[in-house]
């Protein structure tokens, strides 16, 4: 029953910052956890980062560590992706996802999540 709906995608040239959120549908969300997926034109879905709800704690692909962040705020029911020097490689559709209450923390397998967002696109110019 829960939705999930991206926001703040947008056209930045490389270096520049960008913040997407992730808000949660529903009178009551408690996640086991939640993550980022992205995918670029002509390339595979990929594995951006994920947040274990309950804890906070995080894991990233190598290709955005120190700097990407994910961030969660239980009470507000949303999460967020805090993107800084971005590069054109990270130009992609960044989608949210949320596994929902089987406690095992595959944070990285697509197909592990219950819950897709339909996306917001990120484009980084040059």
């Amino acid at each position: 029953q829960v939705q999930l709906v991206e926001s703040g995608g947008g056209l930045v040239q490389a270096g520049d910052s960008l913040r997407l959120s992730c808000a949660a549908s529903g009178r009551t969300f408690s996640p086991y956890s939640m993550g980022w997926f992205r995918q670029a034109p002509g390339k595979e879905r990929e594995f951006v980062a994920a947040i274990h709800w309950s804890s906070g704690t995080t894991y990233y692909t190598d290709s955005v560590k120190g700097r990407f962040t994910i961030s969660r705020d239980n009470a507000k029911n949303t999460m967020s992706l805090q993107m800084s020097t971005l590069k054109s490689e990270d130009t992609a559709v960044y989608s949210c996802a949320a596994r929902l209450s089987t406690p095992r923390w595959v944070p990285d397998i697509a197909g592990e999540y219950d819950v897709w967002g339909q996306g917001t696109q990120v484009t980084v110019s040059l």
